[in-house]
């Protein structure tokens, strides 16, 4: 006898990969732990990470979204305001670095920067440029409105059970007089870039790995209970700072976002990691589900990828997951990839050409 001669069949490639058709490669992931039909559950993290949020509210479970839009607005002005998209409503978060931003400002005594962006008379957040796309009336009303998101983030983890964070990119921009990260460049989407005070950097595997364990470390001592599902965005890079080819970027990018979410899961029991990366990028699916500009997941991709995660899950219960038999058929929003969603999306704009 030798260990592989008691492995199951999807743990050799020819019977789990080579054989099968595309859309029947199944049991690609093992939960370790499973999510309570009952319990919170938040989702936050780059724009491909909008979709987990309506899809569990669908399957019947207790997505929870933290700010709920105003009352008398239309489903454009809805989206456009960043309702109901991730649980938290500060727009897309793509790096680690990021999201451990916000975690400190929301758990710790660490409020944030009190700087804004002006416009004419308008009044912008730096670390959510896109969230209130008409700004504010003051730098008062912006620096309130944030500190209204924060205390909101700071009581759904207190109740969650599970958060649910997609890593987008390791490319960001750095700001050298607060420390911060900013979750697109300036002068961008808004604000204005300063060469001596915006800073490019690329993250490490090192460095990823450091801020999730901040991160965890966050979220566990506000909630010991809460458990933490890692994935990676299959979405490429919109473009890159490094002055390499985009294509090796993003390989870096996604690579490192990867590793790190790996060795995390396999250090942790309260941390696991789900591979929509791999169900939409992995050879064997062929590309299908990019739309023509190769970016984009499609929403048969987004199916795929949420078929596997609901399968997976109700293995772990042993069949009976709950469902929503009037819950409406979500799609993605268009071929487009939603770009209302993603701010580094508007890099394409600075295209050559």
């Amino acid at each position: 006898m030798n260990p592989y001669q008691s492995l199951p069949s999807r743990s050799f490639w020819r019977t789990a990969v080579a054989e099968p058709e595309m859309r029947d490669i199944g049991e690609v992931w093992t939960p370790k732990f499973g999510l309570d039909p009952d319990d919170p559950v938040l989702t936050a993290g780059s724009c491909f990470a909008r979709h987990l949020g309506p899809a569990l509210r669908d399957e019947g479970m207790n997505w929870h979204e933290v700010e709920l839009p105003p009352p008398g607005l239309t489903e454009a002005e809805r989206q456009a305001r960043h309702y109901g998209a991730f649980s938290f409503r500060t727009g897309a978060i793509y790096t680690a670095a990021t999201l451990r931003q916000w975690l400190t400002w929301a758990l710790t005594d660490d409020p944030g920067p009190d700087e804004v962006w002006r416009e004419g008379d308008r009044f912008f957040d730096p670390y959510r440029p896109s969230v209130e796309p008409d700004g504010y009336d003051s730098a008062e009303a912006t620096l309130a409105a944030r500190r209204s998101t924060l205390a909101a983030m700071r009581g759904a983890v207190a109740e969650a059970g599970c958060l649910i964070f997609t890593l987008g990119l390791t490319e960001a921009w750095r700001d050298v007089p607060t420390g911060t990260v900013h979750p697109v460049c300036p002068g961008t989407v808004r604000g204005t870039f300063d060469a001596g005070r915006h800073v490019f950097h690329n993250f490490t595997v090192a460095e990823v790995h450091r801020d999730l364990c901040a991160v965890v470390a966050l979220l566990r001592a506000a909630n010991p209970r809460l458990t933490v599902l890692l994935t990676v965005s299959p979405v490429p890079l919109t473009a890159t700072a490094t002055g390499a080819h985009a294509l090796t970027a993003t390989g870096y990018s996604k690579s490192v976002l990867r590793a790190a979410a790996g060795q995390l899961a396999q250090e942790h029991d309260h941390v696991d990691y789900f591979p929509s990366y791999e169900l939409i990028t992995g050879f064997p699916f062929r590309g299908v589900f990019f739309a023509p500009n190769l970016r984009a997941v499609t929403p048969a991709g987004v199916a795929f990828v949420m078929r596997h995660f609901f399968d997976a899950l109700e293995r772990t219960r042993g069949g009976g997951r709950p469902t929503n038999p009037t819950a409406p058929d979500r799609r993605a929003d268009a071929a487009d990839g939603g770009d209302l969603y993603c701010d580094d999306a508007v890099l394409d704009h600075y295209r050559a050409g």
